[in-house]
């Protein structure tokens, strides 16, 4: 019984295993940009760059309809856009960033949205939306495998400045200049991880991948190294647990691997042993940690 249900998905159909793949790609390459969303307090910006893509990946499919490429390389326009022209107001005006952001995400999910009409069905939009992990084919597994590849490789690079950043900013500016730099090269591998989410998970749950994994984590340990291993554990489960949850019980795909990841993260609301709601009523003794 426990095979039929937990592994024969995978072992007879071909699409269950390159959605298999493709989740834990996503979650490997997501997960940890998702803990250093959360310790610098973008988990909103997260989401807003999310829908921030649609304008370009909609853009793509009006020219070359479900094209990889177009609808790849129109987000990644979409997503680096809105995100230097949300800095440029924030800097230039006295709006501050986090409502620069959402102007632009109201904006760009409307303008998007409506492109998608002019040409597509309702189907088309729910695709666009609410993506659909089950349907992905080899050439975009690897553009998800690319994705994750630079996404890992870049992080790996500015993993130091960009914690210094996380913890005590004011001193990462005075001993060194590589906080500007970290913060950009940061804010382009959000993009990337958002459009590699996209084509799973469609533009409103692929910020879901990234933020619900990392808040899990901070449930469960203060050390940064082991939040980045629980949050990508979490990820990985919740993408396998999704997948087999849609297969039996015929839901879609994507809101069943957040479904999974939502019902983690009560869980460790609940039990967590750093701040938990259970940990904080029975306190421990006086100086036990």
């Amino acid at each position: 019984m426990p095979f039929d249900i937990l592994i024969a998905p995978f072992v007879e159909f071909a699409f269950m295993r390159r959605a298999l793949a493709g989740i834990m790609a996503l979650a490997l390459g997501g997960a940890p940009i998702g803990v250093f969303l959360l310790l610098r307090r973008m988990s909103l910006v997260g989401d807003a760059m999310a829908h921030a893509i649609l304008p370009g990946a909609a853009i793509g499919f009006l020219i070359s309809g479900l094209s990889l490429f177009a609808m790849t390389f129109g987000g990644l326009i979409a997503g680096f856009a809105v995100a230097l022209a949300s800095g440029l107001v924030a800097r230039g005006t006295a709006t501050k960033e986090d409502a620069s952001l959402a102007a632009f995400y109201l904006i760009s999910l409307a303008l998007g949205v409506a492109i998608v009409s002019v040409r597509g069905t309702n189907i088309d939009l729910l695709h666009v939306l609410f993506g659909n992990i089950l349907a992905l084919d080899d050439a975009t597994l690897m553009v998800i495998a690319l994705n994750t590849t630079i996404t890992l490789v870049v992080l790996a690079a500015i993993y130091r400045p960009l914690v210094v950043e996380c913890v005590d900013p004011v001193f990462l500016r005075t001993v060194s200049r590589a906080g500007g730099l970290a913060h950009l090269a940061f804010l382009a591998l959000v993009v990337v991880n958002l459009v590699s989410g996209f084509h799973a998970l469609g533009t409103l749950l692929a910020v879901g991948l990234l933020v619900l994994p990392a808040g899990i984590a901070q449930f469960w340990s203060r050390d940064l190294t082991r939040v980045i291993a629980i949050a990508t554990g979490v990820a990985m489960a919740a993408g396998y647990g999704g997948l087999v949850l849609s297969f039996h019980a015929d839901i879609p795909s994507g809101p069943a691997v957040i479904l999974i990841a939502g019902a983690i993260y009560a869980a460790s609301v609940l039990f967590g042993p750093v701040g938990g709601l259970v940990r904080r009523l029975r306190p421990g003794r006086h100086l036990e940690a």
